[in-house]
């Protein structure tokens, strides 16, 4: 089953991971519960460095992402978010195999 991928890579000002983490947990639970076509939501901690988070998310296509980033709960983390955020960059992708999918 193909998808539309995305990985958001945050970095984020010292200190601010605690307000950052309680706004983008709400927000990966509130996609995976309210929004059909978004079938994964991972927040991810780099084991690396402190002051970053790594989103990787699954839609079930651009449609399904272009919905989510109209959501009211979406908006709400965008918005507060926004002042923790030192860097942000977002690469686009399509999944090509599910590796834990069964087969068809």
């Amino acid at each position: 089953m193909m998808g539309y991928v995305v990985m958001v890579d945050f970095k984020l000002k010292p200190g601010d991971m605690t307000a950052f983490r309680k706004l983008i947990d709400s927000n990966a639970r509130d996609s995976c519960k309210l929004e059909p076509g978004c079938r994964r939501f991972d927040v991810l901690l780099p084991r690396e460095s402190n002051d970053r988070i790594v989103l990787y998310e699954i839609y079930d296509d651009r449609a399904a992402f272009d919905r989510h980033l109209k959501m009211e709960h979406f908006q709400q983390f965008d918005r507060a978010s926004a002042p923790f955020v030192r860097e942000k960059s977002v690469t686009a992708l399509t999944l090509a195999c599910e590796g834990s999918a069964p087969l068809e």
